[in-house]
């Protein structure tokens, strides 16, 4: 898939409760924004996986969701995407967020051609590339439905 990069910028606002909503015990060590998802950057790929976030409160900061995200240890990256302000309470595999994730990685790692893993439940792999202002993604996908829509 192709789809424009979007670097995130320093969240200048953090929510108080962002540590504790995802079960933190203190504020993400690094907190970003981009398109209505902040971004809270922790210490290790096991800190992430073992999230138990309160989903009550992050649904609170709604219109926003958050993503968490940790350099990995077998893959570049790993992340995390909770937004059940929009009845989302995780996403198994999400896009979009790589979309902000890829650019802020390939900068801290110095490379354009990431691999990626989403640590939720059913989880998946992504391959990422940053290519000027897009963000390439590949990985497997299961369909689930299909349809067409009439005029």
């Amino acid at each position: 898939m192709d789809f424009p990069a979007m670097p995130p910028t320093t969240c200048k606002t953090v929510p108080a409760t962002l540590g504790t909503a995802l079960g933190l015990k203190s504020q993400p060590a690094e907190v970003l924004e981009a398109n209505d998802t902040y971004i809270g950057v922790i210490d290790s790929p096991e800190t992430l996986k073992d999230l138990r976030p309160n989903f009550a409160m992050l649904e609170d900061l709604h219109p926003d969701a958050v993503a968490v995200t940790a350099l990995g240890s077998d893959v570049d990256f790993v992340s995390r995407y909770f937004a059940p302000g929009y009845g989302i309470a995780e996403d198994p595999v999400t896009g979009s967020v790589h979309c902000v994730l890829t650019p802020y990685w390939a900068a801290h790692l110095h490379k354009t051609k990431l691999r990626a893993r989403q640590l939720s439940e059913r989880g998946g792999h992504l391959w990422c590339k940053l290519a000027g202002d897009r963000v390439l993604l590949k990985g497997r996908a299961v369909v689930t439905m299909e349809g067409f829509l009439s005029t």
